[in-house]
């Protein structure tokens, strides 16, 4: 099947230029799935439009035999571009900074690769085209749409991601491999009057710096060492004047776990410390907590991560790696745990390896290559794009 990759490769490049350069972001990847359902019917899948909003399904049958689900995501990000690559995004404010562009191009790659070649592989395979990953809504809304009604029994699901690594490579891990995340809105009350007359008031700057402090003791002293849990407090806003002293502070976090328990544990911490700041500063209110960007925890099957490990070992040879645990998150396993499907993500290198390789001897890495979200993050085109479409490849031909 894989020797055809040259014929896809003449298509795939440009069309990955063409998605670079006009980014949708969450919700709004209308043209994206236009050109995304195109390209399907073209290599003759059935093809559904519209599910959960903008998703597109791609449908192959060949015969009996497994049904293999993959996932590509399609949205962008919120990101001024700054690469000075010649197919720049072309819309101000707007970037595929997360390379969600290369996960449609590798898809739409591999799903005409299985189409060209019937007689190497029986089966269902099924290319789910997914909005809103970003925003950690789009798996879910595409399960509540009716997406187990429309693709029928699964029998293993699978993902992948483009990161700072070597292009080239890819590396699998089995058990938790991103994080859970949550993040939380927080509004706590004070009393307002003028800066000159502090006793007059509560003020809520003082008390929100407190809470900023305390919950950093949370990781430190209320966490079991060997769990690893990051919690950022990213935003605060509080006061429009220096000599005013406002009646309200809003507080923005973020939290990311890898056990189910731990976080629980965690955003009720979270909750008791805010509560306990409120009293300890006589808040006149409350506060309100309000929690919103969810995504779930990533936990790759150990089974279905073996057998792709295995497939990729024997293709890839020593570009096959293992892949650490992350504290970035996605919402991916939405899909197979709405299917009850086993699933496993894996990642594939997108960074020049010469320029890789120079700033790892030089102990340039933070300064030099670009990480994903980062306005400078552009993966280069080759060998990105022929390994994450040849990992799709491989993983479903294990199963198909």
């Amino acid at each position: 099947m894989l020797t055809r990759l040259p014929e896809v490769r003449a298509w795939q490049e440009p069309l990955y230029r063409d998605l670079h350069q006009n980014p949708e972001l969450s919700h709004q990847e209308k043209r994206t799935a236009g050109v995304v359902a195109e390209r399907l019917r073209r290599s003759g899948l059935t093809v559904h439009e519209g599910i959960g909003g903008t998703g597109v399904v791609g449908v192959l049958g060949n015969g009996d035999g497994p049904r293999v689900l993959m996932r590509a995501d399609m949205d962008a990000l919120p990101v001024t571009e700054a690469t000075g690559l010649p197919y720049a995004s072309a819309h101000d404010g707007v970037m595929h900074a997360c390379g969600h562009d290369v996960h449609v191009t590798c898809l739409l790659g591999a799903a005409e690769l299985f189409a060209q070649a019937p007689d190497h592989w029986r089966g269902t395979m099924i290319a789910v085209f997914q909005p809103a990953e970003e925003v950690g809504d789009g798996a879910r809304g595409m399960a509540e749409d009716g997406l187990a009604d429309l693709v029928g029994p699964v029998d293993v699901a699978l993902a992948q991601h483009v990161f700072p690594a070597p292009a080239g490579q890819v590396r699998t891990r089995s058990g938790p491999v991103l994080s859970a995340a949550d993040s939380m809105r927080i509004t706590v009350y004070g009393r307002g009057g003028h800066g000159s007359m502090p006793q007059a008031t509560v003020d809520p700057v003082v008390l929100a710096s407190m809470i900023v402090i305390r919950l950093q003791t949370i990781v430190s002293r209320e966490v079991e060492p060997s769990q690893t849990v990051v919690l950022t407090v990213g935003s605060i806003q509080a006061g429009t004047k220096s000599n005013v002293i406002g009646d309200h502070a809003v507080l923005e976090l973020n939290l990311r776990t890898f056990d189910e328990s731990v976080r629980t544990a965690v955003l009720a911490a979270i909750r008791r410390v805010v509560i306990a700041e409120c009293q300890a500063s006589d808040s006149p209110r409350e506060p309100e907590f309000e929690l919103y960007a969810n995504f779930p925890l990533t936990v790759n099957d150990d089974a279905v991560t073996a057998r792709v490990a295995a497939a990729f070992s024997e293709y890839f040879g020593d570009r096959a790696q293992t892949m650490p645990a992350g504290s970035a998150s996605e919402d991916f396993s939405d899909i197979p745990a709405a299917l009850g499907a086993p699933y496993t993500y894996w990642g594939f290198g997108g960074i020049d390896a010469e320029a890789f390789r120079a700033a790892v001897a030089a102990d340039r890495t933070r300064l030099d290559i670009p990480v994903n979200h980062s306005p400078r993050f552009g993966p280069v085109l080759q060998p990105t794009l022929d390994t994450g479409t040849e990992a799709l490849v491989v993983a479903g031909l294990s199963w198909l």
